[in-house]
């Protein structure tokens, strides 16, 4: 298997300019580079990196012909022709990818920061593990919001009771019973508590429109409805309720809300499908390519977990190591390790006992003080965050005791004026 999977594919031509001919096969985009293999000889034909790339650009060739052009550094040209299912599309998703490698703080061009040192693994992990557990107290969040207005709904079914429990005891009394209340008086109170409902649910509707429209992540993306042809830049909102497709001016293209959605089907970390399902009509369906992609499948994950589907092309990409970006293209590790021991003047013939102490000595770098340093304000982060969730746990815990005394309170009053009820019938 090769070192790095294909993100997309598409069939075209390239032109060898020192041949002066064009050459059918595959146009290939990886994390890192990109690449075109001949479909005859099953030749890399160019395989240069993104980070190299000077501009993309759709041009014509001998005036007729439309073509992408990928201009390289050291002012190297490529054409590429001939695109399936059109150039447009392939220009979109290339720029994206080009656009947010450059964009990205962790890009190709840190130059000198090759090869990472230990301690910044060791804070790259703690991050990401951050990262996933700032996404969980969202979601922590968003259902203890869910759990007050349950708590509001229970609230308002009381006091509805309670009202129903009145007029029902006015309707058990007797005719002649002279201390009834009067029928216009009845008539104003009912109207003042419908009134008063009226306006607590009206803010409780505003309360949960305002929660449920806070975006928890929001990606730049490049959008499709159903098919290949139609990729189009735009931008992917997870909300806490639903997901919004939006294009470059932020005009709303479609709304899927939580419980409409029937599938996410992830096929790589940068690309995915949503699709909503109807009986006697087609179905709704998106798909998203985006450099940034793994930062909303970890909400995604959590939100939807059991509609995520995971397709054998992400099992691939995940068994796939990632290429370091300062690897040079065709470098060995072997040749690597030598290069960095050229560069450390250390001595290349080495007795066979202490080789493996050079390898631990250049590959495993100590960690150094201000990695520590940033190390333990990280865990202390991860401590305070996780504190937090626990007790947000804790009072949702109590809050469901709540809600469920409440609920059978509620189930008995019920079954109660329901015997009443029976009776007056």
């Amino acid at each position: 298997m090769s070192r790095d999977v294909a993100i997309h594919s598409w069939p075209g031509s390239y032109y060898i300019n020192s041949e002066k001919r064009w050459e059918s096969g595959t146009l290939s985009l990886t994390r890192t580079t990109l690449r075109f293999v001949s479909n005859q000889s099953k030749e890399s034909l160019a395989s240069f990196r993104l980070s190299r790339i000077m501009e993309i650009k759709m041009e014509s060739s001998s005036f007729i012909f439309s073509t992408l052009t990928v201009l390289e550094e050291g002012n190297v040209k490529h054409w590429f022709g001939s695109l399936k299912p059109n150039r447009v599309v392939v220009y979109n998703v290339l720029e994206h990818f080009w656009r947010e490698r450059l964009l990205s703080p962790g890009s190709e061009a840190r130059g000198a920061e090759c090869q990472p040192s230990k301690g910044r693994e060791l804070i790259n992990l703690v991050a990401g593990a951050q990262r996933r557990l700032e996404d969980t107290g969202r979601v922590l969040s968003h259902q203890g919001e869910q759990f007050d207005n349950m708590m509001q709904g229970l609230e308002k079914i009381d006091s509805d009771l309670g009202v129903a429990d009145k007029l029902l005891s006015e309707l058990e009394s007797p005719s002649w019973w002279p201390f009834g209340k009067l029928p216009w008086k009845t008539q104003q109170e009912a109207k003042a508590e419908d009134a008063a409902r009226a306006a607590a649910a009206a803010a409780a509707s505003a309360a949960r429109g305002s929660s449920r429209n806070k975006v928890i992540s929001s990606i730049p993306a490049v959008v499709s409805k159903g098919g290949d042809s139609d990729l189009k830049p735009g931008c992917l909102l997870v909300l806490v309720s639903s997901l919004e497709v939006r294009d470059t001016n932020c005009q709303l293209l479609h709304r899927f809300e939580r419980n409409e959605i029937d599938e996410i089907r992830v096929h790589s970390p940068y690309e995915i499908t949503v699709r909503q399902r109807f009986i006697g009509k087609p179905d709704i369906c998106y798909r998203f390519l985006s450099a940034k992609m793994p930062e909303a499948l970890s909400v995604l994950e959590m939100q939807y977990k059991k509609k995520v589907e995971f397709t054998g092309e992400y099992t691939a990409f995940k068994a796939t190591p990632l290429s370091s970006p300062c690897d040079p293209e065709g470098t060995s590790w072997n040749e690597g390790l030598l290069q960095k021991c050229q560069d450390t003047e250390l001595p290349l013939e080495v007795p066979a006992g202490e080789l493996s102490q050079l390898q631990v000595h250049v590959l495993q770098p100590s960690v150094s003080q201000a990695e520590a340093q940033e190390l333990k304000q990280m865990l202390m982060q991860l401590k305070n965050l996780a504190l937090e969730a626990e007790t947000e746990l804790e009072r949702q815990d109590e809050v469901l005791d709540v809600l469920t005394s409440s609920t059978d309170r509620a189930t008995m009053h019920i079954e109660k004026h329901t015997c009443r009820m029976k009776r007056l019938l």
